[in-house]
């Protein structure tokens, strides 16, 4: 049973790198990633399924708890309209960054267009881990940047989807095959709403009254796995769903118990999360490193440029000050779980060739490693500003 070992060392190394870091003054997920780079070169490949899909399950339940625990949906609602004039200007932005790197380089079309939208999306689970690490989530720019980042990665899909749809059929979508990409993923979104109003508190207050062990808590898994199936189902990412099934039962009375949402976050924290992080270390091949070229330096630092220039134009045009417009610039550079589906999904279907394939996977590692440390001296800087001018 190899796998076991895996998992074994993958959860000590991961713990023990991460309480390293975090003593360093660093967050945690710096040394879950690194225990993943570790063991992938000593040990661990990414041709593992199951521990591809115990990752998969790391990304859902990070998603989940956050929405479950963080966020409530009477915030998201007070800042969906500015989050999603922040989210255009920084997709844009972004997304002519890649397709420019795409056009001095003379790649195809479809190519071109690929590196725009693996540019566009945020790492939900790695923003999410940074802001909780810092205790920064519930900030301004923080909460901000959690709805930006929900909206960059559907925006993200729905373009993958498209570019899909042009390498299916080798020509652009038709306005029908668009406006059916749109359509489901307003149908999912309104069928979750639906069955926060009408069904879970019902369901709920049931599940309150059984006497079997732990039927709460097993029932909000069940929640977190059927939001993150049914997402898939409509064509978006499980991540996604996931995310917004947190945040339905949020305000439910007996689904959102303390006792209940520790242990979700114990299952969470304590298992899956760590794996899902590992993993993104394991699959980040160091070889890569050694064929860096013009092209790959471009992309990385185009990639990272491109989110914190339009994170911070989008903030200013809302009204945020420099330093928090800094801040959440900062914080929405990194990408991680959707990218690496993209570009998975670019290679298996020839959009990409390896160059461009090595060149994002670098691009993300460093957008990893490279966010976190940003961020605390952006927020650290906005502190000592404040500190001078009291």
């Amino acid at each position: 049973m190899e796998i076991l070992l895996h998992i074994l060392l993958i959860l000590l190394l991961a713990k023990l790198f991460g309480e390293i870091f975090e003593r360093a003054g660093f967050p945690s997920i710096l040394g879950e990633l690194l225990s993943g780079m570790v063991l992938g070169i000593l040990l661990i490949h990414q041709e593992s399924e199951i521990l591809k899909f115990l990752a998969e399950m790391g990304a859902i339940f990070l998603l989940f708890t956050a929405g479950y625990k963080e966020v409530h949906i009477r915030d998201l609602k007070e800042s969906s309209a500015k989050a999603s004039v922040v989210t255009l200007v920084q997709i844009l932005v972004a997304f002519s960054f890649g397709v420019a790197i795409g056009v001095y380089f003379h790649l195809s079309v479809l190519e071109s267009i690929f590196i725009g939208v693996a540019f566009s999306p945020t790492s939900i689970g790695v923003v999410v881990r940074i802001l909780i690490d810092m205790d920064y989530l519930s900030s301004k720019p923080g909460s901000m940047m959690l709805t930006s980042a929900i909206f960059d990665d559907i925006i993200g899909i729905f373009l993958l989807s498209i570019v899909v749809t042009m390498a299916t059929y080798e020509q652009f979508p038709s306005g029908v095959q668009v406006l059916i990409i749109l359509l489901k993923m307003v149908a999912f979104v309104a069928i979750m709403f639906f069955l926060r109003k009408w069904v879970f508190s019902r369901l709920f207050d049931q599940i309150h009254k059984m006497h079997v062990k732990e039927s709460i808590f097993a029932f909000v898994i069940v929640i977190a796995l059927f939001s993150a199936y049914l997402a898939e189902v409509f064509g978006l990412h499980a991540v996604i769903g996931a995310f917004i099934g947190g945040v339905m039962l949020s305000d439910v009375s007996h689904a959102k118990i303390e006792h209940v949402q520790s242990k979700v976050t114990g299952l969470a924290y304590g298992f899956f999360v760590p794996i899902f992080f590992a993993f993104i270390g394991i699959s980040l091949n160091i070889g890569t490193l050694q064929t860096i070229g013009l092209f790959s330096v471009l992309v990385v630092v185009l990639a990272l440029l491109g989110k914190l220039l339009g994170g911070f134009l989008g903030c200013r045009l809302i009204g945020f000050d420099n330093y928090d417009s800094l801040i959440f610039g900062v914080g929405v550079m990194p990408r991680a779980g959707v990218e690496l589906v993209l570009i998975s999904i670019g290679k298996e279907m020839g959009i990409i060739g390896d160059e461009v394939f090595s060149a994002i996977v670098l691009m993300v590692a460093v957008s990893i490693f490279v966010s976190p440390l940003l961020l605390k001296k952006a927020i650290q800087f906005k502190n000592r500003a404040n500190s001078n001018n009291t």
